[in-house]
This record gives structure tokens, C-alpha cells and sequence, in this order.
């Protein structure tokens, strides 16, 4: 079918590109330690964005087996929508040298059966039941198996595909007897070797659980802050909506050029979609451009913005490879893997207030960088004693905590694509 698309395209006086999707996944859920729901989807299809007169047109269609009559009302309608739009049009990369980025594919996620994965969320129930320490207790959860095969091929010549998988899991615990408290737990994985992490997601959930169900609420603080490795997620993504080109060319950021000043030459921020098994890792973006390592953010200054081809040519740059999409949609710019570098600093022995858990950053404002965020979950530590902490506001502005970085932990973890470490920052508990 897509060879009968490029020879209908090529007898048309258009630029175009071609991306296409093939794919499966299986999604489990569980209520109650108990196995409730199974679904297994199957998917395809191919968008087509078109160039004409400066203006883009992009339609998709399901399925890859279409007539060719089909395939013709198809590029006539996209060509058409191109010639009615308003959606700007700067032509389409040319081929580049791809280089292939390890650990994204796993055979055994592909074809593992679905009555086998059935069995492995039905495990991952049973371990529920094992962990439970006691009728105060329920846990609920999700497991999802995910393969997909993609291509992209344009005009000018670019002729790419590849293949990945994912395994996800997540768990939720809920401890209830006279008050309550609450714990979530989840994490994602390019193989199935994931899965040896199953139990420790389990514990990870009753443990935050436990903490909530002991946490006390209306404390204040300001002063210094230690931010874990969640909360610097939240407000590194709000800070990063800056650096996204659109928003740059469309005056919606605080930046208009790099070497502007954010902060201490000692935070360093990085997109990098070349990460081996890395969850946001890809060999090409979503118009074919090469994934690479960028910095964002070093010495305290921005060294970059994240660019897709389109904005890349408004602003007079190179793309970084950020585009991203799916066969439904246009390419758009988005992350892949976003690294906060590690510190000098051991702050295990941090003594304070920590924010670990907060939720509320879509009402922020990444312009101005103010933020009130519910903490769902906080700490002060005195001599190595933690009293847990929740249902207090964090607030502050995004700029200035950036700015007020005293210490960066010395060691990284991992929440999906993200990797950071903890920091401390000068903040606002109320």
C-alpha cells in the first residue's frame, strides 16, 4: 500500500511525507489485589502531511490495505486541506546519517502471546495479595505490553523505520482505618527485564502509603527546600515549556535567544533521545531528523531551544530532533529524554523541610514561572527523624528556584524519561 501512495504523490506537484504505524498492546488492570480487566488493541495506519504554496495539509487513514481509488481520495483530500489552511509549510528535511540506539526493542515483548501476558498481570496480582500487610490495606495496579514498527518517507527522500516495545507497570495502595492515607508507585521500561522490578513497585506504594496515612498536615516553612527527584520533574517540565520553539517564535516564552541567563553555572540541563533503553529514546524524530544529545540549559545560561524542522527554519536554527508524533497527528515539537545532571552533593543527610510529591503544576504559569502546588507528600527531617507532611501548598516561582540552587545530589534516578537528581533551593510551604 505505501508504494502505491509514493507513486500517486509523485505524480503530484506537492512536497510530501509519509508516516506510518503498525502496532499492538495489552493492558491489564487490577482492582482489589484481584485481576478485573484485560484488553488487547491492534493498530495501524499511515498520515500524510502535504506542502503547497507554503501552506501544510495533514489527514491520516487507518489500516495499511486500502484500494487505490481509497489512496487517491486520500491525497486529494490532504492536498486540498493544505490549499485551504492556514498551517505554515517550510519545506521538509532532507536524509541525514541515522544512527541506531540500543535497547529499544525487545523479541520477547513482541511476541510474547496475550494468554501468557494474561498470566504475567495475574502474577503481578497474586504478588499484591502476598504483599498485603493486612485487611487495613487494598492495592489496585496496571502491567501494560506495548510492540509498534514505524517508518517515515518524504520527497526528498528520506526512507526510515524502525521498531520498539515498552512494559509498564503501577500500583496504588490505599491504608484505612479511622483516617486514611494513599501511595502510587509506577514505572516504565523498554524490556521485559522490567519485570523484576514488580515487587519493588508493590512495596514502594504500601511504604508512601504508610507515609501518608502518619502525615500531618498545616505546617510552615520557608527557607531552604529539599526538592526530590518528582517534584524537580514538575517544575523542570514547567520551566522546559519556555524552551519549546513555538513558544519562543510566538513570543509565549520567557527566552527569545540562547545565552539568556537562568540560574548557577551548576545546573545542566539535557534532551537526549540516544539514551540505550531509554523510554524517550528514538533513532529519528517524527520527520526523520537524526535523535541527538542537546543542551538546554549549562553554566547558567540556555544554550538551546527544542526545534522541530518548522521552527527550526522560523528561527533561523537547526532542528534538534524534537519533533514527535504519531501516525494520527502532525509532527510537533516535544521532548525525549530530559537529564538534569548529577551534583557534588550528598544530601542524604539533609536535615529540613523535603517537598517529595506534588500535583497541581498545569495551573502554573510557565511565562511568569509562578506555581502553588498541593504537596501530597512532604517531610522535616530533624537528626535523621522523618515526620511525614501533606495537604500544605508549595509556592514560588519557577525563575527564581532556578536561580537559588544551593546543592545538587550526587546521584540520579529515573521517573519514566526523566532523570534527575534531588536539588536544594530556597521555597515556601504553606
Amino acid at each position: 500500500m505505501l508504494e502505491k501512495l509514493v507513486r500517486i504523490l509523485e505524480g503530484k506537484n506537492v512536497e510530501w511525507e509519509l508516516y506510518w504505524e503498525s502496532g499492538r498492546s495489552g493492558s491489564f488492570r487490577i482492582e482489589r489485589e484481584t485481576l478485573e480487566r484485560s484488553q488487547r488493541k491492534f493498530f495501524s495506519g499511515v498520515g500524510l502531511r502535504v506542502g503547497v504554496d507554503g501552506r501544510a495539509g495533514f489527514s491520516y487513514i487507518t489500516g495499511l490495505s486500502h484500494s487505490e481509488e481509497t489512496l487517491r481520495k486520500f491525497v486529494e483530500r490532504t492536498i486540498k486541506l493544505a490549499k485551504v489552511g492556514n498551517v505554515p509549510f517550510r519545506g521538509l528535511p532532507e536524509p541525514d546519517g541515522v544512527k541506531k540506539v540500543d535497547g529499544l526493542y525487545d523479541r520477547r515483548i513482541e511476541e510474547i502471546p496475550f494468554e501468557e501476558a494474561h498470566s504475567l498481570a495475574g502474577e503481578y496480582a497474586g504478588m499484591m495479595v502476598e504483599l498485603k500487610p493486612s485487611h487495613e490495606y487494598t492495592l489496585s495496579g496496571s502491567m501494560g505490553l506495548a510492540y509498534v514498527k514505524y517508518g517515515l518517507m518524504n520527497s526528498n527522500g528520506i526512507s526510515l523505520e524502525d521498531e520498539g516495545t515498552a512494559l509498564s507497570l503501577s500500583a496504588y495502595a490505599v491504608r484505612k482505618d479511622g483516617k486514611s492515607g494513599d501511595g502510587y508507585w509506577a514505572q516504565s521500561y523498554r524490556s521485559l527485564d522490567g519485570w523484576g522490578e514488580a515487587e519493588g513497585t508493590i512495596k514502594r506504594a504500601l511504604s508512601l502509603a504508610d507515609e501518608s496515612y502518619l502525615a500531618i498536615s498545616g505546617v510552615k516553612y520557608e527557607g531552604e527546600l529539599m526538592l526530590d527527584v518528582d517534584v524537580v520533574q514538575a517544575l523542570v517540565s514547567l520551566f522546559l515549556e519556555n524552551l519549546y520553539g513555538d513558544a519562543v517564535y510566538y513570543g509565549r516564552s520567557r527566552f527569545r535567544k540562547p545565552g539568556e541567563e537562568v540560574g548557577p553555572e551548576g545546573i545542566t540541563i539535557i534532551d537526549d533521545s540516544t539514551i540505550p533503553g531509554g523510554v524517550g529514546s528514538y533513532p529519528f524524530d517524527g520527520e526523520g531528523i537524526p535523535g541527538r544529545r542537546t543542551v538546554l540549559v549549562e553554566g547558567g545560561v540556555v544554550r538551546s531551544f527544542l526545534l522541530d524542522h518548522t521552527y527550526a527554519s522560523f528561527l533561523g536554527m537547526e532542528s534538534t530532533g524534537n519533533a514527535v508524533r504519531d501516525f494520527r497527528t502532525m509532527p510537533h515539537i516535544g521532548s525525549s529524554n530530559v537529564v538534569v545532571e548529577a551534583g557534588e552533593d550528598d544530601l542524604e543527610g539533609f536535615d529540613g523541610f523535603v517537598v517529595s510529591r506534588v500535583f497541581g503544576e498545569h495551573t502554573a504559569n510557565p511565562v511568569s514561572g509562578d506555581f502553588s502546588l498541593t504537596v501530597d507528600m512532604g517531610y522535616i527531617v530533624r537528626n535523621g527523624e522523618r515526620t511525614p507532611i501533606k495537604g500544605v501548598m508549595f509556592t514560588g516561582n519557577v525563575f527564581d528556584l532556578l536561580n537559588n540552587v544551593s546543592a545538587i545530589d550526587k546521584k540520579v534516578e529515573r521517573r519514566g524519561s526523566f532523570y534527575a537528581p534531588r536539588i536544594v533551593s530556597g521555597g515556601k510551604i504553606v
